[in-house]
């Protein structure tokens, strides 16, 4: 599953106003960013033997890498459990689902670490039970990162030469990570800001209540080295649910992650007086279809945040 579209950018200049350009990484048979680690993940665990016929593969996602992983599980032969939670979109499990994986669903999140904490802990509960399971960890495999590094840090290197900000939306931070310590080694001049969400607790804030599966985290990931980004933006739901809005008002439709890293990237443009000519890009990690039924959806938005998210479009009617 190496297959990925790794040159395709939107210039948001006419959308939004503001010169970035979105890497789309969404274009691949998996829907997002994901499937570049976990092909990575998955790889170097067959190098080193640890990964063999039999092996039942098991990760903790909130959707997308569980996705990923379903489908290379499914090209190589494996059996895949996923641990998800009650944020995960029904369509993101039923994707699972279809491709041969096993989806648990937590539904009680821990009182100090959250739906991650949680989730975290029956995946540890299942490899006990279980000797041939073989959990990837994507919070601390190194190739969550390092397929970043090899892939989408030079992918962007190429095709912006002059780059000067990027933005990275920060959940696991393997993209994070792989992008920072590609441009550190070959072009330091690169500002690398963060987009994490509010309530995440990764760069150290405080944990709040978070319903929209992606980007942050109830615990903070092993493989964050927050030396490697200048700057950190944080983004409240509600600003990420009017970006997708917005954005699909100009025919973008994205996922919530790609909402949450473009609205940190144009607060972070704008509160830092920039030049126009800045090069900057952000990483659009996700496509908006797994959202059809939350953050595109009115009545969810209502039941979740009340009216004031609530932006009534035509329905198809009948003839």
């Amino acid at each position: 599953m190496d297959f990925n579209v790794g040159d395709l950018y939107v210039d948001l200049m006419a959308a939004m106003g503001r010169r970035l350009f979105l890497k789309c990484e969404g274009f691949n048979f998996a829907g997002s960013v994901k499937l570049k680690a976990a092909t990575e993940m998955v790889t170097a665990k067959e190098r080193t033997g640890e990964l063999t016929p039999g092996t039942t593969l098991i990760e903790s996602s909130s959707g997308n890498m569980g996705v990923a992983l379903s489908i290379v599980a499914a090209s190589r032969g494996y059996r895949f459990v996923c641990v998800t939670d009650a944020r995960c979109t029904r369509t993101a499990r039923r994707m699972m689902e279809t491709l041969g994986s096993e989806v648990h669903v937590i539904t009680e999140p821990d009182p100090e670490s959250g739906y991650l904490g949680a989730r975290l802990a029956h995946v540890s509960a299942l490899c006990a039970a279980n000797a041939d399971y073989l959990w990837l960890n994507q919070y601390a495999n190194d190739g969550n990162w390092t397929g970043h590094y090899r892939t989408t840090g030079p992918e962007i290197a190429k095709a912006f030469s002059g780059l000067d900000v990027l933005f990275v939306g920060a959940g696991t931070t393997g993209t994070l990570m792989g992008c920072a310590a590609y441009f550190r080694e070959s072009q330091p001049s690169v500002t690398l800001v963060a987009v994490d969400a509010e309530g995440s607790v990764t760069f150290g804030g405080p944990p709040m209540r978070r319903l929209i599966p992606g980007l942050g985290t109830g615990v903070r990931p092993a493989i964050l080295d927050p030396s490697y980004v200048d700057d950190v933006v944080h983004v409240s739901e509600t600003d990420t649910i009017r970006m997708c809005h917005r954005l699909v008002s100009h025919g973008f439709l994205f996922g919530g992650s790609t909402g949450t890293v473009v609205s940190g990237a144009l607060s972070w443009l704008t509160a830092n007086d920039l030049p126009e000519d800045t090069t900057a890009v952000a990483i659009a990690p996700d496509l908006g279809a797994n959202y059809l039924e939350t953050v595109y959806d009115d009545d969810w938005l209502t039941r979740s945040y009340g009216p004031r998210l609530r932006t009534p479009r035509p329905r198809t009617s009948a003839r």
